[in-house]
């Protein structure tokens, strides 16, 4: 079994910046895509982002596209979310999971939560 944590969210202010880490418990899932997902209160969970195992390659959603950014350092099974240009709109749960090929996502981290204030 794959265990993902999900910390580094808190509160910010409109237009700061926070870093999201995604911890995994083993090597193993370096080898998989892993994906970025968040809830906004009383919303729907909506994806964020993805990135590939290599993490050559990235999908983002057009809501925060050029205010983003993923990237992973598979040396510490970790993969991160550089969240720039906050807005208040971006206030949810974050969570990570991970993706081992096929269309469903098989495993989830707890998430954390992100505030941005205006």
């Amino acid at each position: 079994q794959v265990q993902l944590v999900e910390s580094g969210g808190g509160l910010v202010q409109d237009g700061g910046s926070l870093r999201l880490s995604c911890a995994a418990s083993e090597r193993t899932f370096n080898r998989y895509d892993v994906g970025w997902f968040r809830q906004p209160p009383g919303k729907e969970r909506e994806f964020v982002g993805a990135i590939t195992w290599t993490g050559r390659n990235t999908y983002y959603a057009d809501s925060v596209k050029g205010r983003f950014i993923m990237s992973r350092d598979n040396a510490k099974n970790t993969v991160y979310l550089q969240m720039n240009s906050l807005k208040p709109e971006d206030t949810a749960v974050y969570y990570c999971a991970l993706n081992m090929g096929g269309e469903k996502y098989d495993y989830w981290g707890q998430g954390t939560q992100v505030t941005v204030s205006s």
